[in-house]
């Protein structure tokens, strides 16, 4: 009987409601919801942390970010890390990567904390190992500059990577390698000095390509999925099943869609989220602070973290940023065509998900933050089998560490000790379907970023159950707690109202025990002779 092959479709920083079938009134998304329609959609899939490389990591390994050792962006996925990739190759999976990686540094920039202290840039580590070594430096910028620099394999489980580094139109990496073998150097032709003319104000990380679609990054990963597909089913492994992520770097910022993506939304068909707005004096501190740094002029520029935006400058970036989706919607469905026209769709797995979300407008924010609006911390999440259930939605929460032992539970292979997600699908009781859902989702962040008038580092820990989000500051005063359920938009901070005293309690318990369940247990005590 022939094992089935996987293909892992993941898009970086796309929230969940930035698809048609997630409910979005103006995307038009037919690809991805017809997806959607051929299998589960996961309604209540959170992330373990929202940020990059933790989220990332967790992903690949099953574990959260605390256990799998990557707490925050900077911090690179030790290389003895058991990842589900490896475990699928040890099975006799073939595996492959094509796209954005981030469980290295792709930056060679000085972290934050050291641009502001660089005296403690030469402070001894507890640990031995600070993962600062070549094999630590294999999605580096820097290095990718040599023209012989490739990644070595395996690389935390893939036998073939290609790579794309960084974002928008300033992708590098294998990227730029395959526009060469095209005869064409993008140099020329990218970044926000060389953007077609437009009228998006330079307050937004935003600006018109002049790559054409056909070059665009979007396209190099889809065109470089089907062409390894091609290359393994015409090698001697042909009858080996596969896995390979699909990885897009869009639609992350820098916002630069291009050819007709670009304006195929227009700003004036937006429908912003509810809550996009000022801050008012009952906000919680970080986001007054954020409100009140746009309006004196300091808000940041080409920067990853939260920034507070105008209503005008959100429907600019939520326009580009569908139609970034857009492009990738196209090519999923291109995909979805060679699928079938191989025949290859009646034994592979599709799944797609994202790494986490961006506020786009939410609360008057964009990018990401600690601030875990819904926006932030809820990602799609579409299981599509050919032997499983079609057109069912799942209620029940779930994380991203679940990912990993639900893609091993399909593949018949044995998850590793140490895993701390559990399978979503339920074989015995209904070809994959649903199973039973967690009662809470524990989410971690531990800032790379300084905010203002916020500690340093900043670390966050929510518990989101049926109905509540609770989030805790390590080293501050105030905290969040909504009702999900009767304010699901999340405006009314409930963590000072003496009438939710009782369940801020029982929440604040659930948490500690939510993070106790999460300590790493692995490796396991050694057996003495």
């Amino acid at each position: 009987m022939r094992r089935t092959n996987f293909i892992l479709i993941t898009t970086d920083q796309q929230r969940a409601d930035h698809l048609g079938c997630y409910g979005n009134p103006v995307l038009r998304t037919p690809n991805i919801d017809a997806l959607a329609q051929r299998g589960v959609v996961f309604d209540r899939c959170y992330v373990a942390s929202p940020v990059c490389m933790p989220n990332r990591g967790a992903i690949m390994t099953g574990r959260m970010p605390s256990a799998a050792g990557v707490r925050m962006n900077g911090v690179p996925l030790p290389l003895d890390a058991w990842t589900f990739v490896d475990a699928l190759h040890e099975a006799g999976w073939r595996t492959a990567l094509i796209g954005k990686c981030h469980l290295q540094n792709m930056t060679d920039a000085l972290p934050t904390w050291l641009r502001d202290s660089p005296a403690a840039e030469g402070q001894r580590e507890a640990v031995r190992d600070r993962r600062d070594g070549d094999g630590y430096r294999q999605e580096s910028i820097e290095r990718w500059r040599d023209p012989a620099h490739v990644v070595g394999l395996p690389y935390y489980g893939f036998e073939h990577v290609e790579l794309c580094l960084e974002h928008g139109d300033r992708v590098g990496g294998d990227y730029v390698r395959w526009l060469n073998r095209k005869g064409f150097d993008p140099e020329p032709y990218r970044g926000r000095a060389n953007a077609l003319p437009h009228a998006v104000p330079d307050t937004l990380d935003a600006w018109r390509t002049a790559i054409p679609t056909e070059l665009y990054p979007t396209s190099f990963v889809a065109e470089r999925t089907m062409g390894w597909i091609d290359e393994h089913r015409a090698g001697s492994a042909r009858d080996d099943p596969f896995f390979v992520h699909c990885s897009f770097p869009d639609p992350h910022h820098p916002l630069t869609p291009p050819g007709e993506y670009w304006n195929l939304y227009a700003p004036a068909d937006v429908v912003l989220p509810a809550t996009c707005a000022a801050a008012g004096p009952e906000d919680v501190p970080l986001k007054r602070a954020l409100h009140a740094e746009r309006a004196a002029g300091r808000r940041p520029r080409g920067t990853s973290r939260a920034i507070a935006v105008t209503p005008e400058e959100a429907r600019v970036a939520i326009a580009l940023n569908y139609g970034a989706i857009a492009l990738i919607d196209d090519v999923v469905g291109r995909l979805w065509a060679y699928l079938r026209r191989t025949g290859l769709a009646e034994d592979t797995v599709v799944i797609f998900a994202s790494d986490h979300g961006d506020f786009m407008g939410d609360h008057g924010l964009l990018n990401k933050g600690p601030l875990h609006y819904r926006s932030l911390i809820r990602t799609p999440l579409i299981w599509a089998d050919p032997a499983g259930v079609r057109g069912e939605r799942s209620a029940g929460l779930c994380s991203s560490i679940d990912l990993a032992p639900t893609i091993l539970a399909r593949a018949g292979v044995t998850a590793y000790r140490g895993m701390q997600g559990r399978a979503l699908l339920d074989e015995p009781k209904a070809p994959n379907g649903p199973m039973a859902a967690r009662d809470a989702v524990l989410i971690e962040e531990d800032t790379h970023h300084r905010y203002p008038g916020s500690p340093f580092p900043l670390r966050v820990r929510s518990l989101v159950t049926d109905r509540w989000r609770l989030s805790v500051r390590g080293d501050d005063v105030w905290g969040e707690l909504y009702d999900l359920e009767s304010d699901p938009e999340e405006r009314h901070n409930r963590w000072a109202d003496p009438t939710a005293a009782a369940v801020k309690s029982e929440l604040m318990f659930r948490l500690v025990q939510e993070m106790q369940r999460h300590v790493d247990d692995a490796p396991q005590p050694l057996r003495m002779a």
